[in-house]
Formats: structure tokens, C-alpha cells, sequence
């Protein structure tokens, strides 16, 4: 399956301090906006997403369809094809996308250790 660029989403405490902290290890602030508790950092082809008071967890975001500069991709696998396949191998989906759908649209589930995972299609 081609999932996309990959990203780890984090659920911060304190965004301008993550912010700073992510900095100092060579990120730079990518996409988001600081006044709505939520940034995209970026390190060459490493993203990390910061976002406070969003969610309780870490969550591990691929997103179909764009590459790790936010290019949409000539080729790659619609979000509804990978929860068809993710269904008829029996992972259970807590949120998922509309089959009668098309353009963007977003599934979750969890790995065996309890990990959320976003597929999150923007295009």
C-alpha cells in the first residue's frame, strides 16, 4: 500500500515550548498556526506535528496522496481502497471513511500495542 508522507502527531503540554525544543534539533515550523495550538515542524523529510489540547495521545499520521512537502502525488492509494483492504483483513476501524465518497477523507484504528494510527487523505 502507498500511504503517504508519514508524520508522528504530538500531544503537547505547552506548544511554545515544544516549539523551541523542536528548533533546537533543526525543525522548522512547516505548516499550522501557533494561535490555534497546533504547528507542523519539519527536519528535511521528518514531520512532527505539535498540537495542544487536541487529543490525549501520540498519534502516527500517514496522509495518501501527498508527499512529505505537501505535493500531491500523480499515483497512490485512495484512503477508501486501504480501509477495504484493512476491513477484509479483519482491523477493526474506530472511525472510517464514507465508500461512497471521493476526495478527502480520513480513517483511524489502533496497532496491537493500543497506538492510534490517522489516514488522513487531504486530496
Amino acid at each position: 500500500m502507498k500511504l503517504g508522507a508519514f508524520s508522528i502527531s504530538l500531544a503537547v503540554k505547552d506548544i511554545h515550548k515544544s516549539k523551541a525544543f523542536y528548533e533546537t534539533l533543526g525543525f522548522s515550523v512547516f505548516a499550522g498556526d501557533i494561535e490555534r495550538n497546533y504547528l507542523i515542524m519539519k527536519n528535511g523529510n521528518a514531520l512532527v506535528g505539535l498540537f495542544q489540547g487536541m487529543f490525549e495521545n501520540n498519534i502516527l499520521t500517514f496522509n495518501p496522496g501527498w508527499d512529505e512537502n505537501a505535493n500531491t502525488l500523480e499515483d497512490f492509494d485512495d484512503v477508501r481502497n486501504i480501509q477495504k483492504h484493512l476491513k477484509a483483513n479483519h482491523i477493526k476501524l474506530e472511525q472510517e471513511a464514507d465508500e461512497k465518497s471521493s476526495g478527502p477523507a480520513s480513517i483511524v484504528f489502533f496497532d496491537p500495542d493500543g497506538n492510534t494510527i490517522l489516514i488522513d487523505q487531504h486530496v
